[in-house]
């Protein structure tokens, strides 16, 4: 668990007052990456020996799993008994990007049910918007919610988590006034001390250029595309006729533009899964599933810089899941506006199993009971009304 071991040494540089951008740990020489407010939120980590910080990043990151398979559900509008949310976390864990988050001690599992607890609760929940603010203090990624928020005309939330986020950044300037001042205006700017960004462990934009170039530093061939990919995303977000399709949209778009995107980044690929079977994509859920399972990008060379050397017919093997990402707007882009179709085109008028889904409900106008489909009614677009919202 060498990521569980950096935050481990995060919070030992608050507790004693060290460099906390100045430290390597583990055999990989791993530094701390994250803004000094979530190195704030480590100190516990510093107090446990390390086969006891090592059990409880296991068992917290399986409860977690749990916790994000049951609003995955929530936001696919299907919730889930006990018995389903069991067997749900249990096959989740052999997705790739859950199995790497348990096997490094990683924080992507609590991150994303912060950011997903939030967007799922109703309009005008108190404090709603807070916990989207936290996330985004901690992995800076989520802020791009709060400009899909803005897009959609949920100010108040989009106020609530940029004063939420402003204030991780003032806590964590007033608590660590220098390693504020070291991550603002030299270390975020440093992506080279996050990884090697041509890596295969690297699923974003940046490094599918980097590998189908063969260029570690590909420069503006990956910066124009990322900008425009995110445009587009954070567009295609906003104006999306299904609000748990927008969350979706942000999620994945803050995941291809991203410098750094590691494979366990991509945990996101449980709410897709969730949102695909209801929406009757038995077939692209199960595909999504094995794509997200079969581990390809490992399959190719990747030791020293063979990673940059790879034939044009491995490159896809190297970088599934950016390409699921681009499918998921281009998808969204031809289909993103009909109501009575999912992510991908088809038609939304099937459940789990391919029934129709009807209710009779009685008509006073009528003498027999009428059957009427089960989908919700179509609701005006985010075009044309401001009650549309990310949730």
């Amino acid at each position: 668990m060498a990521d569980a071991l950096v935050y481990r040494a995060e919070g030992e540089a608050v507790l004693h007052g060290g460099d906390l951008y100045g430290f390597t740990v583990t055999e990989w020489h791993l530094p701390a990456t994250y803004p000094p407010f979530a190195a704030l939120l480590f100190t516990p980590a510093a107090w446990l020996p390390v086969p006891a910080l090592k059990a409880a990043f296991l068992v917290g990151n399986a409860l977690l799993l749990a916790c994000l398979v049951r609003l995955s559900a929530r936001l696919a509008g299907r919730p889930l008994r006990l018995p389903a949310l069991c067997t749900a976390t249990a096959l989740a864990l052999w997705l790739e990007p859950v199995f790497q988050t348990l096997l490094f001690g990683q924080i992507n599992l609590a991150v994303t049910c912060l950011v997903l607890w939030d967007l799922t609760r109703p309009p005008g929940a108190p404090g709603k918007g807070i916990a989207l603010g936290i996330a985004a203090g901690i992995k800076l990624t989520p802020a791009l919610f709060v400009a899909c928020l803005l897009l959609r005309g949920r100010h108040r939330e989009a106020a609530t988590a940029t004063t939420a986020f402003a204030g991780t950044l003032l806590l964590g300037a007033l608590a660590l006034p220098a390693a504020s001042a070291d991550f603002w205006t030299r270390r975020l700017y440093e992506t080279d001390r996050v990884g090697k960004a041509w890596i295969v462990d690297n699923q974003s934009l940046k490094g599918l250029a980097a590998r189908t170039l063969g260029d570690p530093a590909p420069g503006a061939a990956w910066l124009l595309p990322a900008l425009a990919v995110a445009a587009a995303g954070v567009w295609l977000a906003a104006r999306a006729a299904e609000e748990r399709h927008g969350v979706l949209l942000a999620a994945f778009t803050a995941l291809l533009v991203s410098p750094v995107s590691w494979s366990h980044h991509w945990v996101w690929c449980v709410p897709l899964i969730a949102v695909l079977l209801a929406e009757g994509h038995s077939r692209t859920a199960a595909l999504t599933a094995l794509l997200f399972t079969a581990r390809t990008m490992w399959s190719v060379p990747h030791e020293g810089d063979l990673d940059l050397r790879l034939p044009w017919w491995q490159q896809p093997l190297a970088a599934p899941y950016p390409l699921v990402g681009c499918a998921l707007l281009v998808g969204s882009a031809l289909f993103g506006r009909q109501r009575d179709r999912g992510l991908f085109g088809r038609q939304r008028d099937r459940g789990f199993f391919g029934r129709q889904r009807v209710r009779v409900v009685e008509d006073p106008q009528h003498e027999v009971p009428v059957r009427q489909s089960a989908l919700p009614p179509a609701q005006p677009s985010a075009s044309s009304s401001s009650a549309s919202t990310i949730r």
